[in-house]
């Protein structure tokens, strides 16, 4: 999942960046590259935090949604990709029934793109949730 990033200096050289999408998360570095290294370890964290007390992984906001707000003026904004898979819980074993030809197009599609079935169905059943 890609979150936007906006990174603020006042040095030219250090950095602090917010993520908008995530109230309270927030890191810095002393380099641009840190400061986006920094900022997925703090999501990662952030996440945790939320997903351990019962809470769903927040979903991204386009970045158009952000870059207008006046808080965020004279920065620089970024995507930095967060892998959220680990904060789905364990993966769970089930029958589900399809009809063969589908399946197998759901299996030809999967392995077109170096997927499983399983990773593929996963996929295709969040974007289809998210709207």
């Amino acid at each position: 999942m890609k979150y936007p990033v906006v990174l603020h200096t006042d040095d030219g050289v250090r950095y602090g960046v917010t993520v908008p999408d995530l109230p309270g998360c927030f890191s810095a570095g002393d380099t641009l590259e840190q400061a986006l290294q920094n900022v997925v370890e703090a999501i990662e964290l952030h996440l945790e935090g939320l997903t351990e007390d019962g809470g769903e992984v927040p979903q991204p906001s386009p970045l158009s949604e952000h870059v207008s707000n006046p808080d965020y003026a004279g920065g620089v904004w970024a995507l930095v990709e967060v892998d959220t898979a680990r904060f789905d819980g364990k993966a769970e074993k089930i029958n589900i029934t399809l009809p063969r030809r589908l399946l197998a197009r759901v299996d030809e599609y999967a392995r077109a793109r170096g997927m499983t079935r399983s990773g593929f169905l996963a996929q295709a059943a969040q974007q289809a949730m998210r709207g």
